[in-house]
């Protein structure tokens, strides 16, 4: 029996929900930890604690709160018998009081870079991680936005000219590994800085991945992992998106970064100058790392006790979506992207056009994480790259029906499509992403008939479809969800959209 668009719509959000439920941290950290008798039990591994003193725990991330939170609850069998004490950088809005462990509030929630805040909570994690005595075990948790909620740069390069360079190789469509490679080079906790610091102590990392194909070098910048990459992978990176800067800098004499009398001269008070001036920076700091001795990582020369185990991933939430899709009398397809997918306009056409292949399946569940390129800043609206993805399907959408915002509502085939990021933010918004389908449609054209400039191709361009769904009423709102493990999107298909509804063929 054909679904009725309410039912649609009911379906497209409880299955994009049961996915984000399967990745709740108090279930995969309750999976993964336990006190058993005398012993503690992690992923497998048993852990006398006739042989622990005192309990740390650290880490950093949109998640790591209720990481914390949930481990807390499981040692407190403990309380009374093991010093237990920890510090977490966590979002503003996920900061509240536990008993052993501060969860440090280190930036605002939707406001995903790294703060003088964190800086501090972060030197913090250092001091704890460098005291480790003999008798301390200590626990690590790392989720999604580790990499900015556990800044510690450089001596030799500020917060600032950190953060302009981050926010220069994002805004021009940098993927996550290419933005770690640069960020491990410039800090002194990612990149297994942390692991050298407890070097000979006993430290397992608890991880959830928000990075595609999981790789421990790359989630949260690799903090208790070998550093894959070297300086010459970041000038790569650098060369690739700032071939101007970074020929300019290699072109001339190596001189200290604070007397270089080029990069003096350029005005701090104009926000293009301070970007550039900060490339500049950087560049020639790479620069001098490359003539150090030491500039190559040292793979393995750590001989410390570090354990990294992945608990959550984008697959595990994949999985718990499909398996609802099959309690609502869905046949499912699942698909997982492991590796970068490039633009948000290229993945969300890809999607409506998978829609119409869908013969044999009518329930798409796929994961995955696209990059934006973002137009200048005085052009620039407001969005994220799950709502930028659900904008560029339905532009895409209606050009291969060949509607018109004047189209009759029956035109709008029975798809619907939701993207959104399983931590409850996309983008420097309150939304976690947006959906399409036939409800959309009919306010759609609603608003375009008394709005002639309500186009959606306007918004697409300047990067503000926030500001497309918000009248609407399609935008995801979730609120932080404490978990992160990238963005999950869900396609349904009523009827079979490519024997009726493709237009133009």
């Amino acid at each position: 029996m054909p679904r009725s668009p309410q039912q649609l719509r009911e379906d497209l959000l409880a299955i994009w929900n049961a996915g984000v439920e399967g990745v709740r941290v108090d279930r995969l950290i309750r999976n993964a930890v336990s006190v058993q008798g005398d012993a503690l039990q992690i992923c497998g591994e048993k852990y006398p604690l006739n042989e622990i003193d005192r309990i740390v725990v650290i880490g950093g991330g949109k998640a790591s709160g209720a990481m914390a939170e949930s481990l807390e609850s499981i040692l407190a069998p403990l309380f009374g018998r093991k010093e237990i004490v920890g510090w977490i950088n966590v979002p503003k809005n996920c900061a509240k009081p536990l008993q052993k462990i501060f969860l440090h509030p280190a930036r605002p929630m939707g406001v995903n870079e790294p703060t003088e805040d964190a800086v501090e909570g972060t030197n913090k994690i250092l001091d704890l991680a460098k005291n480790l005595k003999s008798g301390d075990f200590c626990f690590n948790l790392l989720s999604g936005g580790g990499s900015a909620l556990l800044p510690a740069p450089v001596s030799e390069i500020s917060l600032r000219e950190k953060l302009e360079l981050t926010r220069f190789l994002s805004e021009s469509g940098a993927t996550i590994q290419e933005l770690n490679t640069v960020r491990k080079q410039l800090s002194q906790i990612k990149g297994g800085g942390l692991k050298s610091l407890c070097r000979g102590k006993r430290l397992v990392s608890l991880i959830l991945s928000d990075v595609l194909g999981d790789p421990l070098d790359v989630i949260a910048s690799g903090p208790t992992v070998d550093n894959s990459s070297s300086v010459h992978d970041a000038l790569a990176v650098l060369r690739r998106f700032a071939p101007p800067v970074v020929e300019q800098v290699l072109a001339s004499d190596p001189k200290s970064i604070a007397n270089d009398a080029e990069i003096a001269e350029i005005k701090e008070t104009e926000t293009e100058s301070v970007r550039q001036r900060a490339l500049h920076r950087i560049c020639r700091y790479f620069q001098q790392q490359t003539l150090s001795a030491h500039a190559e990582p040292e793979l393995g020369a750590n001989g410390g006790f570090v354990r990294n185990f992945i608990i959550g991933n984008l697959a595990a939430a994949v999985e718990a979506a499909g398996m609802e899709a099959l309690r609502r009398g869905y046949s499912y397809a699942m698909h997982v992207s492991r590796k970068s997918e490039g633009f948000a306009d290229e993945v969300g056409s890809h999607l409506v056009d998978l829609a119409f292949e869908m013969i044999h399946s009518d329930c798409l569940i796929h994961g995955g994480e696209p990059v934006v390129k973002l137009v200048p800043p005085e052009q620039r609206g407001m969005g994220g790259r799950n709502q930028q993805l659900v904008l560029a399907a339905l532009l895409h959408l209606m050009n291969r029906l060949g509607l018109e915002t004047n189209s009759v509502a029956d035109d709008f085939p029975g798809i619907a499509i939701l993207s959104g990021g399983t931590d409850g933010e996309d983008g420097p918004t309150d939304a976690a992403g947006a959906w399409i389908d036939p409800i959309f449609w009919s306010e759609f054209r609603k608003k375009t008939a008394t709005d002639s400039q309500f186009q959606a191709l306007k918004f697409l361009q300047t990067n503000d479809a926030y500001h497309f769904f918000e009248p609407l009423g399609t935008l995801l709102k979730t609120g932080a969800t404490e978990t992160n493990v990238c963005d999950l999107r869900v396609v349904l298909v009523d009827r079979i959209a490519g024997q009726n509804n493709d237009k133009k063929d």
